[in-house]
């Protein structure tokens, strides 16, 4: 009972913390009840003196104590009901309008206070990649903005967006469900994926809910931004741009192990991110159609205005790279004076990497957006010579110096220890905000 009474004490003094903002209007209302105070005691005196009170008053404001007792006295009564009553307040009234299940407004203002203080963190990307370092980062820092692709054309994103017209919303949905609460029966419902009944088997209702957002609100944008607001996310999602787009690849018409046998191949090309990794050859490069579409304003000001932008983990070529291919974002990836990080994948990916090394992660990245844009790079160097990946999936050899870049390589254990050839969020957040921490 003891331990409860400390923390309810312990909890109730954040109201006076350091930089919340608060203190200065306490101050202030604690001043205008005194004058308050003062003014009524002004009043009762004059009236003593004019008019005959009843006897009652004589004990109603305690004439038959000293004047320096009744002073305490009053005194502490009044401060004691002021506190109790302002503690109440936030109580009921403040919990209230923010609901049952909702944070004490006082842990609110702190957290936005607080956050002015945190790095600020721009994560580029998508899929499952992207989701693994926001749930990680999020027990870091509240000032984390994500910039997702718009590229996906798979799955429940893809039928959306041809049958509805609106921005793929599957990796938004998951960025979304990393940067909320992860025990919530919110955020498992919005990942909760329909198993039949048609029309439906397939999708999420995640990706069902952002869909109509966007209709009720007329933009995606803003039903991603509403969306975060149901799920109280810890940071905000962006697209990398509102341009319907479509990502296109050019592929070698060989194996790769014919490729390093000397054979001729020739070039045929792949239009959609969905059918990219499905023929099994070798990625030469992608490009977007169209080209040049505008970037989304708020993506371009969080790079520019980031301590730390980190492209990846993820799909190297359908992930991460229809983000840079924006004009506007590669454009705000060389002006930024934030440190531009590269987070390369634990394990190579079939029909997108397959034997790749870390140099080849690099020198793809390099190929597409021009060298100087990355500083460096983050790679597992955790290898256990027992562990045995999926078929057709190799990890990632660690290199301490990649060949013929000026990029720096930064190595950490980052793997899951159930799933190694996959990041761990925790590992991974903890090694990127090391960075920050060492620069």
């Amino acid at each position: 009972m003891k331990k409860d009474k400390f923390t309810i004490d312990r909890q109730f003094l954040r109201w006076l913390a350091p930089g919340l903002g608060v203190k200065r209007w306490l101050l202030l209302m604690i001043f205008g009840m005194t004058l308050i105070g003062l003014g009524i005691g002004y009043v009762q005196v004059q009236l003593y003196r004019i008019v005959e009170v009843p006897d009652v008053f004589y004990y109603l404001t305690l004439q038959f104590l000293d004047r320096w007792v009744r002073a305490l006295l009053v005194g502490g009564t009044g401060i004691a009901a002021f506190i109790l009553g302002f503690y109440l307040f936030n109580k009921s009234i403040l919990k209230s309008v923010r609901g049952s299940d909702s944070k004490p407004i006082r842990d609110v203002l702190w957290e936005q206070r607080i956050a002015v203080t945190k790095p600020r963190i721009v994560a580029i990307g998508g899929g499952h990649g992207l989701s693994a370092l926001l749930r990680g980062l999020k027990n870091y820092t509240t000032n984390i903005t994500a910039i997702v692709t718009v590229a996906d054309d798979g799955g429940s994103s893809g039928r959306l967006r041809r049958e509805l017209g609106v921005l793929p919303p599957g990796d938004f949905r998951m960025c979304i469900a990393a940067l909320a609460d992860d025990e919530s029966l919110v955020t498992q419902l919005f990942q909760y994926r329909f198993g039949s009944g048609v029309g439906l088997s397939g999708h999420s209702f995640g990706n069902l809910f952002i869909a109509a957002l966007a209709e009720l609100t007329g933009s995606f944008e803003r039903a991603v931004v509403e969306s975060g607001k149901v799920m109280a996310i810890k940071g905000r999602i962006v697209p990398s741009t509102l341009q319907d787009v479509t990502l296109c690849a050019e592929l070698v018409e060989l194996k790769r192990a014919d490729m390093e046998a000397g054979a001729e191949a020739s070039h045929t090309s792949v239009r959609g991110e969905s059918s990219i990794g499905k023929t099994g050859y070798p990625i030469e490069r992608v490009w977007l159609e169209p080209n040049d579409p505008p970037a989304f304003p708020d993506a371009v000001k969080a790079i520019l205005d980031a301590d730390l932008v980190v492209m990846g983990p993820g799909s190297l070529f359908t992930s991460v790279m229809p983000n840079l291919l924006v004009p506007g974002i590669m454009q705000a990836l060389r002006q930024t004076s934030a440190q531009r990080v590269y987070v390369a994948n634990v394990a190579t990916e079939r029909g997108e990497t397959d034997k790749f090394t870390l140099s080849d992660h690099v020198k793809a990245l390099e190929a597409h957006i021009g060298r100087g844009i990355v500083d460096l790079v983050i790679a597992n160097n955790h290898l256990s010579p027992d562990f045995r990946p999926p078929t057709g999936v190799d990890m990632v050899n660690p290199e301490t110096v990649l060949p013929n870049s000026v990029t720096r390589v930064v190595l950490a254990d980052v793997t899951d220890n159930e799933h190694p050839w996959r990041h761990d969020p925790q590992k991974l957040a903890a090694a990127v905000m090391g960075l920050i921490q060492t620069r």
